[in-house]
């Protein structure tokens, strides 16, 4: 059952690593999606089928062909290897990019504010000025400076509330996006420990791409080998078990044809052979 359950994880692992590798391939040549992921589909297949049949029948087949097959496989791995990189880098830049979208907004926005703040402290000093002008002023042209006022004290009241109103919508207005980007922030909290643990808490908000990098690094070192090595082994033993002439995990008698055994040595590589566990 074991051998079973291990050539289904190796189609598993092989499956979601082959669907990782087609989509970032084809994102890296994305002129050309549907003919990449084409392409790509039967490399992957074509890569899992050799290194079966390699392994089953390495005696079989010529040294030269055995050499080729074994380096397309290494080769094929790695390109698999290449495009999880580029769907995993894509996924990293994309919420990169999303986070810089966010504070550029955000900037956008804090510039406008600060405009606006600066228009209506300008408003509160001309206001400041006129009450200075009627605070030094004598006190018997102190109404008549009011009245002269009055049309531009309401001018400047009016100018204020758009003012204020103004600021107030631009506030609102940054509220969701800031709420949007603590949720981004929260999502990349993961890989900013996993900075702070290989730079230090004091430069990891600057190596967040250096740690996404060697964390992907990590991965696909892992994915697609233990898929090809899980498909491998679990074939081959489950070959050795379904051969009826090599029974290496059954205790049955074997039927060894008289012709293999034509002396005292063939009969001990017979036996080798045919009992590799005895």
């Amino acid at each position: 059952m074991i051998n079973q359950i291990a050539f289904g994880t190796s189609l598993l692992v092989a499956g979601v690593a082959a669907y990782f590798s087609v989509i970032g391939l084809a994102t890296i040549f994305a002129g050309s999606f549907w003919p990449v992921v084409v392409m790509a589909g039967v490399l992957e297949i074509g890569k899992l089928v050799t290194a079966g049949f390699l392994h089953l029948r390495w005696s079989d087949i010529n040294r030269a062909m055995r050499y080729y097959l074994m380096t397309s496989v290494v080769v094929l791995m790695l390109i698999t290897s290449l495009g999880i990189f580029g769907f995993l880098a894509k996924a990293n830049i994309e919420q990169t990019l999303q986070g810089d979208s966010y504070s550029l907004e955000l900037s956008i926005l804090d510039k406008r504010l600060d405009a606006k703040e600066k228009e209506l402290g300008r408003f509160e000093e001309r206001l400041a000025n006129l009450d200075f002008i009627i605070d030094t002023a004598r006190p018997e042209d102190r109404n008549y400076i009011d009245r002269r006022q009055r049309d531009e004290r309401a001018q400047i009241a009016t100018d204020i509330d758009l003012v204020v109103s103004e600021i107030v919508e631009l506030n609102e207005e940054k509220m969701p996006i800031q709420r949007e980007q603590l949720v981004q922030e929260g999502e990349i909290g993961p890989i900013k420990y996993v900075a702070e643990m290989l730079y230090g808490e004091d430069v990891a908000k600057d190596k967040l791409d250096n740690a996404a990098r060697i964390l992907i690094f990590f991965i696909i070192f892992a994915f697609d080998p233990l898929a090809v090595l899980l498909l491998v082994a679990s074939l081959g033993i489950m070959a050795r078990e379904n051969d009826p002439l090599n029974p290496a995990f059954s205790t049955d008698e074997v039927a060894v044809p008289k012709e293999k055994i034509a002396d005292g040595n063939d009969y001990i590589q017979t036996k080798r052979r045919y009992f590799p566990r005895k």
